[in-house]
């Protein structure tokens, strides 16, 4: 999400980009010819630059979540418009996200895109940890049951949640703070939020630091992955992007249409061309922040939504509604443990769901804020952080898709929100070029 004021700058898509593809070629060129140049060794270097970018990425999750959740619930919160329409647009934002994690989690387990063969694929992604140090990790969580899951959703202490990344436990704080914070008195409500949107705007500016230095961090980690495994990660790799694509698909052509037919009664194919301006322009972006203003215009002008409902629920959205975000955190955690050959239990797997649905909806409607969840998700459910580096092979790709069906899906709850507060023109004929006189 961003608060007013942040003026968070897109990431350097193109450098990423040339990165990407100089990490793949100079990786090629030490796999077939050898990591040293002279008596020094490349590979370590590398190892040590793309630590260094994992450990910028996890420096940030806990103040950034911890900031972001509660600036946003205390805004909404204060709200004059938080009563009704907010508890339908919130509902819905929770379920359909769930919807797209619970879509994600059901194609993994059931394309296994981590096994070629039945066996795990650590070996071609070059993922260097050892097995029996990560399956410790996760069998700590798994241990734990789901029962126990749900206790530590109430932690004893922040601090100690903070530093075992028990992230349920800080965002549940966090809401908590937030809703409080809108109902105690001035001036004290205005001297703790201008604290927590100050921190929120330092931790975006950091973050956009993060993502301006990402090419250094993306080169080093692509190159150690290619040098060490070659062209042999391709395969896992697409069979992944595949899961994560048909998954985008199914919630964006099946899912979202079911809800707008079932729930607001509504021609559902007249969305997609209504909002057409605004999905390639979140496509090209990798932004539904920058989107915005063009998705506000789609909706009045195009969809016949009014300007009271679109103007409250789909900003909301684009700042804490990334189901398609949601899915491709999901989908990376569970992809990632097949890789090392660990089956996951139904509470570490709840586990991820409810982190996914969570952390996607406290993440920044910027490019590659997606890599800050995944990090949070593997650390929680004790996987290596180091997999992010096979992710980036395509996820330039995958952030375009999903953050055109966040859009799309920030689109779809409006409508229904709208629907259900009696408003008739909603997608009530093909697309609008223009407001019908009043």
């Amino acid at each position: 999400m961003t608060a007013a004021g942040t003026d968070t700058k897109p990431a350097p898509v193109v450098p990423i980009i040339i990165s990407l593809l100089a990490g793949a070629a100079v990786g090629r060129l030490m796999h077939k010819y050898g990591t040293t140049l002279g008596s020094f060794d490349v590979l370590p270097t590398l190892e040590i630059i793309g630590t260094w970018f994992i450990n910028l990425l996890k420096m940030l999750i806990v103040p950034l979540i911890l900031a972001s959740v509660i600036t946003a619930v205390a805004a909404i919160g204060s709200g004059r418009d938080l009563g009704r329409i907010g508890l339908k647009t919130i509902s819905f934002y929770v379920v359909t996200t769930l919807i797209a994690v619970l879509i994600a989690l059901m194609l993994v387990n059931i394309v296994e895109p981590g096994l070629e063969d039945g066996q795990p694929v650590r070996e071609k992604l070059a993922l260097t940890q050892d097995t029996s140090d990560v399956t410790a990790g996760v069998m700590s969580r798994m241990n734990t049951g789901t029962s126990d899951t749900i206790r530590s959703v109430i932690p004893s202490n922040i601090v100690d949640a903070a530093a075992k990344t028990q992230m349920l436990g800080l965002i549940i704080f966090a809401a908590l703070f937030g809703f409080y914070l809108a109902r105690i008195p001035q001036p004290q409500q205005d001297v703790v939020s201008n604290l927590w949107q100050g921190i929120f705007m330092i931790m975006m500016r950091i973050t956009e630091l993060v993502m301006r230095i990402a090419p250094i961090g993306v080169f080093a980690l692509i190159a150690k992955v290619v040098a060490v495994a070659g062209f042999q990660a391709m395969i896992p790799l697409l069979m992944f992007t595949g899961c994560v694509l048909g998954g985008l698909v199914l919630y964006a052509f099946l899912a979202l249409p079911l809800l707008l037919l079932l729930v607001a009664r509504v021609n559902p194919w007249r969305l997609y061309p209504a909002m057409a301006p605004a999905l390639l322009t979140a496509f090209s972006t990798a932004s539904s922040q920058a989107a915005l203003p063009l998705s506000l215009e789609c909706l009045d002008r195009r969809a016949g939504v009014s300007q009271r409902i679109a103007r409250f629920v789909m900003p909301l959205g684009a700042s804490m509604n990334h189901a398609g975000s949601a899915l491709y955190e999901c989908a990376a955690a569970m992809f990632i443990a097949q890789a090392y050959g660990l089956h996951l239990s139904f509470g570490v797997q709840f586990t991820v769901v409810i982190l996914a649905l969570v952390t996607s909806m406290g993440m920044a409607g910027i490019p590659a804020a997606s890599l800050f969840g995944i990090a949070l998700i593997l650390t929680a459910v004790g996987l290596p952080a180091e997999a992010i580096a096979v992710l980036l092979v395509f996820d330039r790709l995958l952030d375009m898709c999903r953050t055109a069906v966040n859009v799309l899906a920030d689109a779809a709850c409006t409508v229904i929100v709208a629907r259900l507060e009696g408003e008739t023109e909603v997608l009530a004929a093909p697309v609008r070029t223009e407001k019908a006189a009043a």
